[in-house]
Order: structure tokens, then sequence, then C-alpha cells
């Protein structure tokens, strides 16, 4: 194999398999558009993305990464909150350990066992857009569920499942 098939597989590899959907709530009704597929391996991608949205109400990103984890992205003039569904994630994806090192926690490798995930991040991150912090904890003890299953979930509790299915229809999830 040469040096550049190598690298072309070694991007390929560096690139997950996802999705990215902008969620926009405005004027009581869900909106939802699909993001660039670089807002599943940058966080910065995803907040630049995201703020570019112009809306007057709630603009977040939910992010599929691999189906193995799931990113929310709030961008707020505070700074963006963010919630990791599995922080042991960052063991293996880039776009997770920037997360972790956004949240500047003290979370180092060796707190990190892949039999043990965990979420890390703000669970009240969807509390004022109708999904209070005790459903999502519930959902994310759903480990027997993928990760878009949880994100399925997600959209069903907040009211905007079909708005959510049409987008990945039409991304061929």
């Amino acid at each position: 194999m040469g040096p550049q098939r190598a690298a072309s597989q070694k991007q390929a590899a560096d690139r997950p398999d996802g999705f990215g959907v902008a969620v926009i709530r405005e004027d009581g009704k869900w909106r939802c558009a699909a993001m660039r597929s670089a807002a599943l391996y940058s966080l910065s991608a995803a907040e630049t993305e995201l703020r570019e949205i112009r809306s007057a109400g709630a603009v977040f990103g939910l992010l599929d990464v691999d189906d193995e984890f799931f990113v929310i992205v709030r961008p707020a003039p505070a700074g963006t909150r963010l919630l990791l569904s599995d922080a042991t994630a960052a063991l293996d994806y880039d776009i997770a350990a920037e997360v972790l090192e956004k949240l500047d926690n003290d979370i180092s490798e060796e707190d990190l066992d892949p039999e043990e995930p965990f979420e890390e991040g703000d669970l009240g991150v969807l509390a004022d857009v109708g999904l209070p912090e005790a459903v999502l904890a519930v959902i994310l003890d759903e480990s027997d569920l993928y990760a878009d299953e949880q994100l399925g979930r997600i959209a069903r509790e907040m009211g905007f499942a079909d708005e959510l299915s049409a987008v990945l229809e039409r991304l061929d999830r």
C-alpha cells in the first residue's frame, strides 16, 4: 500500500460517520436542518455553523458520532453549553476530547474506562425548551440504545421527531 493510500485511509478513519442536525425553535415551531460533516469531528466547526443560524429562538445542534455517542451543542452569548453522552469516547474521538477540554473538567485518561461510560456536561442544556434534566438523565441511562435512538427519544420528548426524521431521511440515515 502506497503512502498516499495509507494517508487517505487514516483520513477516512479520522472522519467519523453519523450526522449533525441543527434544531431551531422559532415562533412556537420546530425546524431541523442538516449540518456539514465537519461538525462531527470539530467542535469549533459545529459551534461556528450553529452561531451562523439567524433565529430569535433557541438553536442547538445534535451530533451523532458513529452511533457511539452524541453531543448536544448550544451556543449562547455567555459561552457554549455542552453535553457529551459518553465521556469515555474521548479515548477514541477527537471531538469528544474537545468537548471535555472545553468543559474544563479534571477528567484524565485514567478516569476513563470504556466499560463504564458516563455523561459529562450540562444536563439542563435543553431544560428551558422542553427537556427537563431528569428526562434527559433517563434517556442517557438507557445504555442499550444507540446514540441515534437516544437522539430520537429526545426529539419525541421535545416534539420535533417528524422534523428530525425528515432530515435524516434526506441524509439516508
